[in-house]
């Protein structure tokens, strides 16, 4: 059609070369809008190929075919396998099932015969954070999601206030003007003062078009990384020089059969105005620095940091159900599988980046940020913790999981705290409040390293669609061992050591046969001597006077 069209003329023949020249320039340009059909291929590339086999197959015997009743057998043979792969597939998850036993067989695990203590501890919940911060800005303004990341060797909640989507000329004309940076650590987060950096991006999650943060990546990536990388989770932290940037998470996909998504790397983007060079940069070649995995260890801002997308977490996590073989989670075994609990109260799930501390377990491990999940048993009615697993929050290659199942501890998981917690204080009124979060809290207490969950209260309104923040919040351990729940306060973590043994102490003594030295470990020995009986008091008999021998003699 077009080399008849062709061939009609010189004009026919410039409006082919024109067309042609626009069709190039808006493939360039508008390579952000069509990026998600490339990767929609990419993931699914191999049913593709096979379906496209399928079909050229049965379509050339339709073709060789002289009866009609062959014919119309051929066709239905057609639509029941689509209908057949797509009750596979998507109905009974066995695709997602092939890409979770991926994942499984490409990752660098290893099992760890003890938990790391937990460090710096956050106290309010995600929700709450958020709430709080809407707060404490305008009406045209929004934040973006918090996240926990390091910033001066403090773990911090920082998010950007940014332009609200609502309000599309503000969207298109301002800036990113700020960024929140409050303690994670505080129970009394403040979003004042301090704690409000003033610090431009041209680049925003809400901002349109160009400037548009997914866009200006997606226009970065080169024509392979247009089928691989996908833009995920943004982060702002500081850099190696002390300066404020915007670091997005990249998902690589990975694979032919059954791809499946892991750490690509980060896109950094730097803080700057708006301007005309600016916009002619981001429409053609995008915005950002690209830093694959393999260079991470050259910036150490990145290092220890919190970067990698969950997405790519909650799958590596859920593939420790192929532990006991690749067909162990079928319904009929299901020894050793296991399930994210993810607790519908809650309104934000696993995992919880926790703050771990591997000094002296002499494993190949770095302190810092890690994606935490509590496994539980596949089934809807088993709520034991299987699996402590620790994910390096910076896309370090690694895995490292504690088999409490293996090890017939017998805690409980996630799932079966909330009720505890309620049970634990019946004066509440549960309808406006909600145990939310149940993230690990690891301390050598009593001679040995423990396992409790803590667990923020948030509130929430009949009407409210999210948890609504305190100002104090309550804060609850639970031992998941002894599944006794510890009320501690907020304001003093110094002092849950002490709380938690002043309540569990001589059960512990009792239960495991503790000495009073293994359980004060830090008193000295006076201060844990038993007192004195009554009995053996003894009597200073050299402050006593003997009797003279005329008082003898005149009670004889």
């Amino acid at each position: 059609m077009i080399k008849s069209y062709w061939q009609k003329g010189k004009k026919q023949k410039r409006i082919v070369i024109l067309a042609g020249i626009i069709l190039v320039l808006l493939l360039f340009f508008l390579r952000d809008d069509y990026q998600p059909a490339l990767l929609f291929v990419r993931k699914f590339i191999f049913i593709f190929l096979l379906s496209g086999l399928f079909i050229w197959f049965m379509l050339s015997r339709f073709r060789k075919s002289a009866s009609t009743g062959k014919r119309i057998l051929i066709l239905l043979g057609i639509g029941l396998f689509f209908v057949a792969g797509w009750f596979a597939g998507w109905r009974l998850e066995l695709y997602q099932y092939m890409q979770t036993y991926n994942v499984y067989k490409n990752l660098n695990l290893t099992e760890i015969n003890e938990l790391p203590l937990t460090q710096n501890e956050r106290i309010q919940p995600y929700n709450n954070i958020v709430t709080m911060a809407y707060e404490s800005i305008g009406e045209t303004q929004e934040v973006s999601p918090p996240q926990i990341v390091r910033v001066d060797s403090t773990n911090q909640w920082t998010m950007a206030v940014q332009p609200a989507k609502e309000y599309m000329w503000q969207r298109v004309n301002d800036n990113t003007e700020e960024v929140f940076a409050v303690e994670s650590t505080s129970p009394f987060p403040r979003f004042s003062d301090k704690n409000r950096i003033p610090v431009t991006f041209s680049i925003g999650e809400s901002l349109a078009f160009s400037r548009n943060t997914y866009n200006a990546v997606v226009q970065r990536f080169n024509l392979f990384q247009l089928f691989t990388l996908e833009p995920s989770q943004v982060y702002y932290m500081k850099d190696d020089a002390g300066k404020w940037v915007q670091v997005v998470s990249l998902i690589k996909w990975k694979g032919f059969f059954f791809p499946y998504p892991s750490y690509g790397g980060v896109m950094v983007i730097e803080a700057g105005e708006h301007d005309i060079g600016d916009y002619f940069e981001r429409m053609a070649i995008g915005k950002g620095t690209y830093i694959p995995p393999s260079e991470t260890k050259d910036h150490p801002f990145l290092l220890g940091q919190n970067t990698l997308a969950e997405e790519v977490s909650r799958l590596q996590a859920q593939s420790l159900q192929f532990l006991g073989g690749f067909t162990d989670p079928l319904p009929w075994n299901r020894e050793t599988a296991v399930k994210i609990p993810d607790l519908k109260d809650d309104e934000n799930q696993q995992p919880f980046v926790t703050d771990f501390d591997f000094e002296g377990m002499h494993i190949d491990a770095r302190n810092g940020l890690h994606h935490w999940f509590g496994l539980e048993p596949i089934g809807s009615e088993r709520t034991s913790l299987a699996f402590s697993v620790l994910i390096p929050a910076d896309g370090t290659d690694k895995l490292y999981y504690y088999n409490h199942a293996a090890k017939k501890e017998g805690v409980a998981g996630v799932s079966a705290m909330p009720l505890k917690v309620v049970e634990s204080r019946k004066e509440y009124d549960w309808t406006v409040n909600k145990p939310v979060e149940f993230r690990p809290f690891v301390k050598k207490i009593a001679g040995r390293k423990r396992l409790f969950v803590i667990s923020t209260i948030a509130a929430k309104r009949d009407d409210s669609k999210k948890f609504d923040g305190a100002a104090t919040p309550d804060l609850a351990l639970i031992d998941t061992e002894y599944r006794d729940v510890i009320w501690v306060d907020a304001k003093h973590p110094s002092q849950w050591t002490s709380t938690i043994l002043a309540q569990l102490g001589e059960t512990w003594k009792a239960s495991e046969r503790l000495t009073d030295k293994q359980l004060y470990p830090e008193k000295v020995d006076a201060d844990i001597k038993p007192p004195m009986a009554i009995d053996t008091i003894p009597v200073d008999t050299t402050s006593v006077t003997p009797p003279s021998k005329v008082e003898l003699d005149s009670v004889n």
